[in-house]
Protein backbone atom coordinates (compact mmCIF):
# COMPACT_ATOMS: atom_id res chain seq x y z
CA UNK A 1 0.00 0.00 0.00
CA UNK A 2 1.16 3.13 -1.18
CA UNK A 3 1.24 6.32 0.91
CA UNK A 4 -2.05 8.32 0.90
CA UNK A 5 -1.53 12.06 0.17
CA UNK A 6 -3.79 14.35 2.32
CA UNK A 7 -5.71 16.93 0.77
CA UNK A 8 -4.74 20.53 0.79
CA UNK A 9 -7.29 23.42 1.99
CA UNK A 10 -8.31 25.69 -0.37
CA UNK A 11 -7.37 28.97 1.01
CA UNK A 12 -8.73 31.21 -1.63
CA UNK A 13 -11.56 32.18 0.01
CA UNK A 14 -10.09 33.00 3.67
CA UNK A 15 -9.90 36.49 2.41
CA UNK A 16 -13.29 37.29 1.31
CA UNK A 17 -14.38 35.67 4.62
CA UNK A 18 -12.24 37.61 6.92
CA UNK A 19 -13.15 40.92 4.56
CA UNK A 20 -16.76 40.09 5.33
CA UNK A 21 -16.11 40.09 9.21
CA UNK A 22 -14.05 43.45 9.26
CA UNK A 23 -17.37 45.00 7.75
CA UNK A 24 -19.72 42.69 10.00
CA UNK A 25 -18.14 44.09 12.99
CA UNK A 26 -17.75 48.09 11.45
CA UNK A 27 -21.40 48.12 10.76
CA UNK A 28 -22.53 46.93 13.82
CA UNK A 29 -20.05 48.39 16.62
CA UNK A 30 -21.07 51.71 17.79
CA UNK A 31 -18.27 53.66 18.47
CA UNK A 32 -17.74 56.21 21.33
CA UNK A 33 -17.80 60.04 20.28
CA UNK A 34 -15.95 62.36 22.00
CA UNK A 35 -17.52 65.58 22.75
CA UNK A 36 -15.00 68.63 22.54
CA UNK A 37 -15.53 72.16 24.03
CA UNK A 38 -17.85 74.71 22.24
CA UNK A 39 -15.71 77.48 21.49
CA UNK A 40 -15.75 79.23 18.65
CA UNK A 41 -12.72 80.28 17.73
CA UNK A 42 -11.22 83.81 16.73
CA UNK A 43 -11.15 84.55 12.78
CA UNK A 44 -6.96 84.31 11.72
CA UNK A 45 -5.22 87.70 12.52
CA UNK A 46 -3.49 89.21 9.40
CA UNK A 47 0.01 89.61 10.08
CA UNK A 48 0.11 93.15 8.16
CA UNK A 49 -2.37 94.38 10.96
CA UNK A 50 -1.50 96.09 13.91
CA UNK A 51 -2.34 94.30 17.47
CA UNK A 52 -4.47 96.50 19.07
CA UNK A 53 -4.16 97.60 22.27
CA UNK A 54 -7.30 96.81 24.66
CA UNK A 55 -7.45 98.96 27.77
CA UNK A 56 -9.09 96.84 30.22
CA UNK A 57 -9.94 98.36 33.63
CA UNK A 58 -8.50 96.59 36.58
CA UNK A 59 -12.15 96.45 38.00
CA UNK A 60 -13.44 94.70 34.50
CA UNK A 61 -10.63 91.74 35.02
CA UNK A 62 -10.86 88.68 36.83
CA UNK A 63 -7.67 86.29 36.45
CA UNK A 64 -7.84 82.79 36.83
CA UNK A 65 -4.59 81.03 36.99
CA UNK A 66 -4.00 77.29 36.95
CA UNK A 67 -0.27 75.92 38.18
CA UNK A 68 1.77 73.04 37.98
CA UNK A 69 0.34 71.42 40.86
CA UNK A 70 -2.69 71.76 39.44
CA UNK A 71 -3.99 74.92 41.88
CA UNK A 72 -6.83 76.95 41.05
CA UNK A 73 -5.24 81.28 41.90
CA UNK A 74 -8.39 83.12 41.20
CA UNK A 75 -8.06 87.09 41.75
CA UNK A 76 -4.89 86.45 44.03
CA UNK A 77 -6.62 84.02 45.98
CA UNK A 78 -5.93 80.15 46.06
CA UNK A 79 -9.21 78.28 45.96
CA UNK A 80 -10.82 75.12 45.32
CA UNK A 81 -12.25 73.97 42.04
CA UNK A 82 -15.56 73.94 43.93
CA UNK A 83 -15.23 77.69 44.92
CA UNK A 84 -14.65 78.56 41.01
CA UNK A 85 -18.05 78.88 39.41
CA UNK A 86 -19.62 80.82 42.53
CA UNK A 87 -16.40 83.75 42.46
CA UNK A 88 -17.35 83.73 38.37
CA UNK A 89 -21.08 84.58 38.97
CA UNK A 90 -20.42 86.69 41.64
CA UNK A 91 -18.12 88.76 39.62
CA UNK A 92 -19.71 88.75 36.09
CA UNK A 93 -23.28 89.31 37.82
CA UNK A 94 -21.79 92.47 40.45
CA UNK A 95 -25.35 92.27 41.94
CA UNK A 96 -24.13 95.11 44.36
CA UNK A 97 -22.37 97.30 41.81
CA UNK A 98 -19.34 96.70 44.12
CA UNK A 99 -16.48 98.90 43.09
CA UNK A 100 -13.88 95.86 43.32
CA UNK A 101 -16.47 94.04 40.59
CA UNK A 102 -16.77 94.79 36.73
CA UNK A 103 -19.10 97.72 36.45
CA UNK A 104 -22.16 98.28 35.27
CA UNK A 105 -23.59 100.22 32.45
CA UNK A 106 -27.16 100.93 31.14
CA UNK A 107 -28.04 98.79 28.22
CA UNK A 108 -31.01 98.67 25.76
CA UNK A 109 -31.78 95.21 25.77
CA UNK A 110 -34.05 93.38 23.01
CA UNK A 111 -37.38 92.15 25.06
CA UNK A 112 -35.65 93.29 28.42
CA UNK A 113 -36.06 97.04 28.31
CA UNK A 114 -33.16 99.07 30.05
CA UNK A 115 -31.00 97.05 32.40
CA UNK A 116 -27.77 97.73 33.86
CA UNK A 117 -25.23 94.74 32.80
CA UNK A 118 -21.49 94.36 32.88
CA UNK A 119 -20.78 94.10 29.44
CA UNK A 120 -17.26 95.52 29.64
CA UNK A 121 -16.09 91.86 32.33
CA UNK A 122 -13.40 89.70 30.85
CA UNK A 123 -11.97 86.66 32.43
CA UNK A 124 -8.52 85.62 31.61
CA UNK A 125 -7.80 82.03 31.89
CA UNK A 126 -4.02 80.85 32.05
CA UNK A 127 -2.56 77.89 32.81
CA UNK A 128 1.31 76.67 33.72
CA UNK A 129 2.98 74.62 30.79
CA UNK A 130 3.11 71.67 33.16
CA UNK A 131 -0.34 72.01 34.11
CA UNK A 132 -2.80 68.62 33.64
CA UNK A 133 -4.81 68.83 30.92
CA UNK A 134 -7.87 67.27 32.79
CA UNK A 135 -7.62 70.57 35.28
CA UNK A 136 -7.77 73.05 32.48
CA UNK A 137 -10.66 71.26 31.08
CA UNK A 138 -11.98 71.15 34.93
CA UNK A 139 -11.46 74.78 35.30
CA UNK A 140 -13.10 75.79 31.33
CA UNK A 141 -16.38 74.08 32.76
CA UNK A 142 -16.90 75.60 35.41
CA UNK A 143 -16.42 78.85 34.05
CA UNK A 144 -18.85 77.69 31.21
CA UNK A 145 -20.93 75.94 34.39
CA UNK A 146 -21.37 79.99 35.70
CA UNK A 147 -22.07 81.67 32.31
CA UNK A 148 -25.09 78.33 32.30
CA UNK A 149 -26.29 78.96 35.50
CA UNK A 150 -26.39 82.82 34.82
CA UNK A 151 -27.93 82.68 31.59
CA UNK A 152 -30.77 80.00 33.65
CA UNK A 153 -31.48 82.64 36.38
CA UNK A 154 -32.69 85.96 33.95
CA UNK A 155 -34.54 83.15 31.68
CA UNK A 156 -36.25 81.46 34.16
CA UNK A 157 -37.10 85.09 35.66
CA UNK A 158 -38.21 86.45 32.38
CA UNK A 159 -39.57 83.46 30.22
CA UNK A 160 -40.28 80.62 32.86
CA UNK A 161 -37.95 78.34 30.56
CA UNK A 162 -34.16 77.53 30.73
CA UNK A 163 -31.82 79.17 28.73
CA UNK A 164 -31.51 76.02 26.02
CA UNK A 165 -34.84 76.08 26.02
CA UNK A 166 -35.72 79.81 24.01
CA UNK A 167 -36.46 80.42 21.11
CA UNK A 168 -33.24 82.42 19.30
CA UNK A 169 -34.56 85.98 19.50
CA UNK A 170 -34.70 85.29 23.75
CA UNK A 171 -31.35 83.71 23.69
CA UNK A 172 -29.82 86.35 21.52
CA UNK A 173 -31.21 89.11 24.48
CA UNK A 174 -30.25 86.93 27.57
CA UNK A 175 -26.67 86.52 25.95
CA UNK A 176 -26.33 90.48 26.35
CA UNK A 177 -27.26 90.83 29.48
CA UNK A 178 -24.50 87.76 30.65
CA UNK A 179 -21.94 88.00 27.25
CA UNK A 180 -19.03 84.92 27.67
CA UNK A 181 -15.90 86.85 27.57
CA UNK A 182 -13.41 84.58 28.15
CA UNK A 183 -9.49 85.05 27.01
CA UNK A 184 -6.93 81.96 27.28
CA UNK A 185 -3.18 82.86 27.73
CA UNK A 186 -0.22 80.68 25.99
CA UNK A 187 0.53 78.79 28.80
CA UNK A 188 4.10 79.67 30.35
CA UNK A 189 5.65 78.79 33.47
CA UNK A 190 4.40 80.31 36.65
CA UNK A 191 5.19 77.32 38.81
CA UNK A 192 3.51 76.51 41.59
CA UNK A 193 2.25 77.72 45.57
Amino acid sequence: MGKRKTPGINGSSSADIAFMLLIFFLITTSMDTDKGLARRLPPPVDKETEKPIVDIKKRNLMTVLINTQNQILCDGEYIELSQLRVKVKEFVENAYNDENKPERVEEDIDLFGKMMVTKHHVISLMNDRGTEYQAYIDVQNELAKAYNELRDDVSRKKFNKLFEELDERQQKAVMQIYPQKISEAEPKNYGGR
